[in-house]
């Protein structure tokens, strides 16, 4: 019987250009749990605050929900999408619109547990 050893967490519609969270999400991507949170505080950009949040809610997920140790978690999978643009018009001088952009993002992290996994290459920790 094949056990499900992956959890997952999406955070929508997050204020944010995708390229500018992306630089964040490979720095993480194949990291161990602690290593990642270790990385996302001492890394100087906004998205590394949203994604803390969604790496912590993901273990914490996986630990109530599935009884995974958290030390046994790495982030196989890390993805940031493009979502929704809102276009707004701003005033500027001699009744001229100037157009703003505002552009969010989705980001999915899945973390798994290697504990449960045989071939997981542990050189890779």
């Amino acid at each position: 019987m094949k056990r499900n050893t992956q959890v997952y967490v999406l955070g929508k519609y997050i204020s944010m250009s995708a390229h500018k969270a992306r630089k964040v999400v490979d720095q993480i991507r194949g990291r161990s749990y602690e290593e990642t949170l270790m990385i996302l505080e001492l890394m100087p950009y906004r998205a590394c605050y949203l994604i803390f949040k969604l790496v912590y809610s993901a273990a914490a997920n996986a630990s109530h929900n599935k009884n995974f140790k958290k030390g046994n978690l790495i982030i196989s999978k890390a993805e940031v999408n493009e979502g929704t643009t809102v276009k707004k018009l701003k005033p500027r001088a001699r009744g001229r619109g100037y157009p703003i952009k505002r552009p969010s993002c989705h980001i999915t992290i899945v973390l798994k547990d290697i504990s449960l996994t045989e071939e997981y290459d542990y050189r890779y920790i």
